[in-house]
């Protein structure tokens, strides 16, 4: 495949996750952010293990379990607490630390040199999530934004550790260890701190068959796909579709009206993200430039 074709499936992880907001608040129980978090993940990993019939060398399970911990134990249960105590756009406003943060653990974990278009894409995309999704009437919960920003950080940490880490598997063989790794975490938590989880609905089941199935098997497949192949400082500005995606289910599904301060967000949005990817792939040969030198 070519590049493009490599950036365009990595791009499709985000914009699909943007739908986690509405699928949480509209189809899932509320009050089990542990247990929701373990129901998409651990199903997901376990089928696709079962598709790929491999287990990780005994020797890389601790690197799985952090990578899990990190890419979906944390993030994930942080991010359904977010979802439930902030409204959607808020969530995703301080989600979107996660490309500057990406950014600086590749340059300290990687050797990814920084390149001053990535920072101002990564700056200004933060300033068109705002302008997209912020209003005057913004309610911020303290506990909802902790977990949104540790959430972030989480998965900016794991996504730079998953690079680093890369095994000599395919990626649908490392997502499907890392979401094992991942629900097998969150099953004691759920267990021990949540109450018993309802009896799902269709609504409820229709929710988790979706987050779990495609946002979960399949775009963590793509995106993991692409940090092997296109780098984290590449990808990572990719994230800012998911904010995106939110106000335009909401405004498609809910009936949510659009400003003309949030289509200027969009617009910053769309321009970051294309800045971002290229400074990526500037970083990525320069290091490869470096290497041959």
């Amino acid at each position: 495949m070519t590049r493009t074709t490599d950036a365009l499936l990595a791009a499709s992880a985000p914009a699909i996750w943007g739908s986690t907001y509405i699928v949480t608040t509209e189809l899932l129980p509320e009050g089990y952010p542990l247990t929701l978090a373990m129901l998409r993940a651990l199903p997901a990993g376990l089928i696709l293990l079962a598709l790929v019939r491999r287990l990780p060398p005994r020797n890389f399970l601790g690197q799985i379990f952090i990578l899990g911990a990190l890419n979906f134990t944390i993030f994930w249960a942080l991010l359904f607490v977010a979802a439930y105590r902030l409204p959607g756009g808020v969530a995703a406003t301080l989600g979107a630390i996660q490309p500057l943060t990406v950014l600086f653990l590749s340059y300290l974990l990687l050797g990814t040199r920084l390149i001053w278009q990535g920072i101002v894409a990564a700056i200004a995309g933060l300033v068109g999530v705002s302008l997209l999704i912020l209003g005057p009437d913004t309610q911020l919960d303290p506990v909802g934004v902790a977990a949104a920003l540790g959430g972030a950080v989480s998965m900016a940490a794991g996504v730079v550790l998953t690079r680093r880490w890369q095994p000599p598997v395919s990626p649908l063989v490392f997502t499907a260890w890392q979401l094992t790794a991942g629900g097998l975490l969150l099953l004691p938590l759920a267990l021990m701190i949540e109450p018993t989880f309802p009896l799902p609905t269709p609504e409820n089941l229709l929710g988790l068959a979706w987050l779990g199935l495609i946002g979960a098997a399949l775009t963590y497949f793509f995106w993991f796909r692409g940090i092997a192949r296109l780098g984290p400082a590449t990808i990572t500005a990719f994230g800012f579709l998911s904010p995106l995606t939110a106000v335009l289910l909401g405004w498609a599904i809910l009936g949510q009206s659009l400003t003309l301060l949030q289509f200027l967000g969009a617009l910053i949005v769309l321009n970051s993200v294309w800045l971002g990817a290229r400074a990526g792939r500037m970083a990525t040969n320069r290091i490869h430039e470096g290497a041959r030198a």
